[in-house]
């Protein structure tokens, strides 16, 4: 039988009314996790994977298995969706992978354009959604053997590329956006070292042995350093209530947003098959080539729908993509996959390269029921972003104490710590002096991110040749990657150094 045959299988499967039902309220559930800061995809898929085994318990096992992961699949990728509507309007990421998101959507909302960026958003999610698993119904064999080519040494280049790269993000200096990322990495550090159990920068404090979460530092820089610019500086601006204009996109929005929507879609794909990649490293990489692509890079972080199309494309693409690791090589590609391969084991299926042979109903069934997932999300998510932009018209003294609390409720639901709670107010404390001085905050998000997989993977490539720092460059792969990581840093600097700084801003 062809894929397609599968697949037509998949779909009588998928289009059970039980399944649909599951469908339904896995991304509606994935919606709203996304929308709120701090609980993520992969909390939301932990905690309803013991209720999706007492929702199948009177069915058949194999059907059982394929009900509770369309349910399970359908909150991953609803939480993608969910994850631009805080970002875009209250500058607070709802997870990891819509940090990217805030930096030209909430400058599109403030500027009465939150509307046009909602829809984009979810129109760019729709269709990264459908590449993605257009390409894994024929791209999932011929990928998951070019995933196994790539090694700790390759991972570790693949990661460097990603940090020398994030000087485009950095605005007008790179040497402030070299310095934040630094501090991310350093940042990152904090915590148990898990090769040797010493606890590094921990000072004695038990609350910092399992380092610091990713999204309380996030939600703190971007959502509570917004709210004390407000509350500090002041200004009449910030005091105005915000319009919000047309809610659909132009004819232009959508043609300026049609390439970037592409490519992201495209990129956030096959980063997505490499284990350990994940969203956030995708929508990074998308909106950094989107800015290098543009004609006008200078739009970027003051509102360029372009900057909201390509990172939210790419990280729905890539959460399509994580699935070609996990159903064919049984190796889960980040966090959220991690614990629906736990439900495929819990229900007696073992992913690899038999699942697609041994248990075709449960892999064909996810495969098309994300189809039909993604229609839904379109058809919910469209009539809400009216709903949603109108939040943004809300008077300020209003809106400051609804994004404190939509903060401190996503962070303490997750971590239920009071020391996380300072560490967001101390974070946003600083992310508003960071951002006062043009100190740009992605660079420093995204080295938190990347530190620990680089670490890892260094020290697991280092591990195979015996310390020998060599194979970092005799590998094909990885030596392309360095030498890539290399040029983006020394290019525009030999450039500058001979006066050609004008030439670059128009080749960016």
């Amino acid at each position: 039988m062809s894929a397609l045959d599968y697949l037509a299988d998949g779909f009588l499967i998928a289009f059970q009314w039980h399944n649909l039902l599951y469908a339904f309220i896995g991304v509606l559930i994935g919606t709203a996790v996304g929308v709120l800061p701090g609980i993520g995809p992969m909390s939301g898929v932990a905690l309803l994977m013991p209720v999706t085994a007492s929702l199948t318990a009177g069915l058949p096992p194999e059907m059982a298995a394929a009900s509770a992961l369309i349910l399970l699949a359908g909150v991953y990728y609803g939480a993608m969706y969910g994850g631009s509507t805080t970002s875009i309007l209250l500058n607070t990421p709802g997870e990891s992978s819509s940090v990217v998101t805030t930096l030209d959507g909430y400058q599109l909302a403030r500027q009465g354009r939150a509307g046009a960026a909602l829809s984009i958003a979810a129109i760019g999610s729709f269709v990264a959604g459908i590449v993605a698993l257009v390409a894994l119904v024929f791209l999932a064999d011929p990928l998951s053997d070019l995933a196994l080519q790539f090694g700790p040494a390759e991972y570790f280049s693949l990661m460097l590329l990603g940090l020398c790269a994030v000087s485009g993000l950095g605005g007008k200096s790179m040497t402030k956006a070299l310095l934040m990322t630094v501090l991310g990495l350093l940042l990152a550090t904090i915590g148990i070292d898990n090769v040797s159990g010493v606890a590094r920068f921990t000072y004695d404090i038990p609350d910092l042995y399992q380092g610091l979460e990713f999204l309380t530092i996030a939600v703190g820089l971007f959502a509570l350093g917004e709210v004390f610019k407000t509350i500090l500086e002041n200004d009449q601006s910030s005091q105005e209530i915000i319009k919000v204009g047309r809610i659909l996109p132009t004819k232009q929005d959508l043609k300026e947003s049609a390439a970037p929507i592409a490519r992201g879609s495209l990129l956030g794909f096959f980063i997505g098959v490499l284990p350990g990649a994940g969203a956030t490293l995708a929508s990074f990489f998308s909106y950094i080539l989107e800015k290098k692509w543009s004609k006008h890079p200078e739009r970027f972080g003051k509102g360029e729908i372009a900057g909201v199309a390509a990172p939210e494309s790419a990280n729905n693409a890539a959460s399509g993509g994580a699935m070609i690791p996990l159903l064919t090589l049984g190796i889960p590609g980040s966090g959220t996959t991690a614990i629906l391969m736990g439900a495929l084991l819990m229900y007696n299926v073992q992913p690899g390269p038999l699942l697609f042979s041994d248990h075709p109903q449960i892999a064909w069934g996810l495969i098309a029921s994300m189809f039909i997932g993604n229609l839904m999300l379109l058809v919910l998510n469209m009539p809400l972003v009216k709903v949603f932009a109108k939040i943004i018209e809300t008077p300020p003294h209003f809106l400051i104490p609804m994004i404190i609390a939509i903060s401190v409720f996503g962070v303490y639901a997750v971590q239920i710590s009071t020391f996380d709670l300072i560490l967001l107010v101390s974070c946003g404390i600083l992310g508003y002096f960071l951002s006062k001085n043009d100190f740009p905050l992605a660079p420093l998000v995204l080295g938190l991110v990347l530190g620990p997989m680089i670490e890892n993977n260094m020290r697991r490539a280092l591990t195979t040749s015996n310390g020998d720092f060599s194979i970092f460059y005799t590998k094909p792969l990885s030596a392309v990657f360095l030498l890539c990581a290399l040029a983006w840093l020394v290019v525009p600097l030999l450039l500058k150094r001979r006066g050609k700084q004008v030439v670059i801003n128009e080749e960016a």
